[in-house]
């Protein structure tokens, strides 16, 4: 009989499974999908890397990346406004009319949201899990004095904040869901794909692509994983699925699953978050920029275009698609989200925008082995609902994955200290980090 089985193939499952394995345990990992990576998904069929699903480091300090990427000799790109950020790195602000900001009203703008931010954690310190992140921005723009329009625009930025930050709309976000939104040091991007870190993580361990898991049985002498290929039976297992399949009931569990681990499955939201990439003929934006953004109400619902031109080699804009936005597109077809987006695009620049020739564009939430892209801490719930989920269950039952670490989680940096996590659950005894590199080759 095996001793794990870990249930997917994303970054913390690989975590587990290769700490799992160089312990000394016979492990096997069911994957539904025909590729490792999970949510972490690399497209080259252009030629070059597009990512799909993760593409940031979001802060290199302290972060267990930072060192494994460089083992790896991953080439990256400094690229620091991957979070939601006012500013940070040259960015080519839009008033309501359009106008690009001049330096005075960039410095303006950064200001009033540093005061905002600074007042908002003021306002949310009091705030309770049924508040939500609407509700604590007015209580604190009401604070603020500004009039109707300097109001405005920081009210609409927290919506953007939270569309992308958490894939959510702001009244379906709580007051303390960004909490932990904090990024130490620079962030960057792969221009190479990011999916070479969970491709690397694979190699040596058994994984079963194309196995999709059905139901997880447990009893006294271990548990029982029904897939669509078959049975499988070890000692313990590890679910490392996104928090949308949990909350589907994609997969059943026998006996149910305690209240510590399915109160948090039900209260934490799982967030729609797609990217939109437009590679154009030639370059129309300014040498000198980051990203484009609108502000205020006609960044509705298109607001911001990173340059990530240095990634494909070509002049490329990405954009993204939050929240109800997010789901909406996914309805709609590739022609007509394209169109939208140029039409807000242009709204800025005119006619020096020409018409794309190529595209990408993503629809997690209709992915029926993701159901959305990444969890938030919506109303009613709370960071400690992250960590709650990863409750072991009669000792043979662990849940892992970015759902489940509260410190920082939807970020592939929380999914993989998840998987840490879990494999010392089941080791019982602390596993330094570094027997996660050991070993470890560059992926092909």
């Amino acid at each position: 009989m095996l001793d794990t089985i870990v249930v997917g193939a994303g970054i913390a499952g690989l975590t587990a499974a290769r700490l799992l394995h160089a312990a000394g345990q016979r492990v096997v990992v069911l994957e539904a999908r025909d590729r490792v990576g999970g949510r972490m998904w690399t497209d080259r069929t252009a030629g070059f890397s597009v990512d799909r699903g993760a593409s940031w480091i979001h802060g290199l300090t302290d972060n267990p990346l930072t060192d494994i990427v460089a083992e790896l000799g991953l080439e990256t790109v400094e690229f620091t406004v991957g979070s939601f950020q006012a500013g940070g790195r040259p960015i080519a602000d839009h008033d309501e009319s359009r106008r690009r900001f001049d330096r005075a009203a960039t410095a303006q703008w950064l200001a009033d949201v540093e005061t905002a931010d600074a007042l908002f954690l003021d306002t949310i310190a009091g705030s309770g899990d049924d508040e939500s992140y609407a509700d604590a921005a007015e209580r604190t723009l009401a604070r603020t004095g500004w009039d109707a329009e300097r109001a405005d625009r920081v009210r609409v930025f927290y919506r953007h904040r939270t569309e992308e930050q958490c894939g959510a709309e702001i009244e379906q976000v709580a007051a303390h869901a960004l909490d932990e939104d904090a990024i130490d040091g620079d962030e960057v991007i792969f221009p190479g794909g990011y999916d070479a870190v969970p491709r690397a993580f694979a190699d040596g361990l058994d994984i079963r692509l194309n196995t999709t898991v059905t139901a997880v049985d447990r009893s006294a002498s271990g548990v029982r994983v029904t897939t669509d290929g078959g049975e499988f039976e070890a000692a313990r297992a590890i679910v490392t699925v996104p928090l949308g399949v949990l909350k589907a009931g994609a997969i059943a569990f026998t006996p149910a699953l305690p209240d510590t681990v399915a109160g948090p499955i039900a209260r934490l939201g799982m967030g729609a978050f797609n990217k939109v990439f437009l590679r154009f003929p030639e370059r129309f934006w300014p040498d000198d920029v980051y990203a484009i953004r609108q502000h205020g109400r006609p960044s509705l619902p298109w607001h911001s275009w990173y340059d990530v031109s240095a990634v494909s080699g070509h002049p490329m804009l990405l954009t993204f698609a939050g929240g109800d936005l997010a789901r909406a597109i996914e309805q709609q077809s590739d022609e007509e989200i394209v169109a939208s987006v140029l039409d807000a695009l242009r709204g800025i620049h005119g006619d020096a925008v020409p018409a794309p020739v190529a595209h990408w564009i993503t629809r997690w939430a209709s992915d029926p082995l993701a159901l959305g892209s990444y969890s938030y801490v919506a109303t009613g719930s709370s960071h400690a609902d992250h960590d709650a989920m990863a409750t072991p269950v009669d000792g043979a039952l662990h849940f892992a994955g970015e759902a489940t670490y509260g410190h920082e989680p939807a970020t592939v940096h929380g999914a993989l200290l998840s998987g840490h996590r879990a494999a010392e659950h089941i080791l019982g005894a602390p596993v330094p980090l570094a027997e996660l590199t050991r070993g470890l080759h560059p992926a092909g």
